[in-house]
């Protein structure tokens, strides 16, 4: 039994119809990010890589310096301070990530990658394209392309910067 087409059916018989749709949705969308999760953490855990932190390294990686202000760093990855300065204390921890203070504004804390965290950057984004990205778990790529368009109207909706 599919659980989110059983409580589908539960809203229908008490009467929510109108939300029964939003609601498998939205349930649908949840299980998916849970599942999605469990494989990437499959592929993150032998590199003692969250993909929080992952995002980061990612981030830091594809600038010109490798460097960027932890508030640029939260902005870009669209997460509360609290959240940056957490991974970036572990990610300096593991010694992949070193702050510093900008030269220019002292006040400025910049996080910067080091050549390990490149390595492990490296590591997991090979392991990431082969094992969830060029397989996400949609058979066909047309079918990829619709729902990221999907996704990205439900992002614009909530109030996302999009395109």
């Amino acid at each position: 039994m599919d659980p989110i087409r059983e409580a589908h059916r539960q809203w229908v018989a008490h009467g929510w119809t109108d939300a029964a749709d939003g609601m498998a949705m939205v349930t649908s969308v949840v299980r998916v990010h849970q599942l999605l999760m469990e494989r990437i953490d499959a592929v993150l855990r032998p590199l003692d890589l969250s993909f929080a932190r992952y995002e980061v390294l990612r981030v830091l990686a594809f600038t010109r310096a490798g460097a960027l202000p932890m508030t640029r760093l939260g902005s870009l990855l669209q997460v509360h301070p609290t959240s940056v300065t957490s991974a970036v204390d572990r990610l300096e921890r593991q010694g992949y990530v070193a702050r510093s203070r900008g030269e220019q504004d002292r006040r400025v804390v910049l996080a910067t990658i080091t050549d390990a965290g490149r390595e492990a950057v490296e590591t997991a984004t090979v392991g990431l394209n082969t094992e969830i990205f060029e397989k996400p778990g949609l058979p066909e790529p047309a079918q990829v392309a619709t729902l990221r368009t999907l996704l990205d109207e439900l992002r614009s909706s909530a109030g996302d910067t999009v395109g």
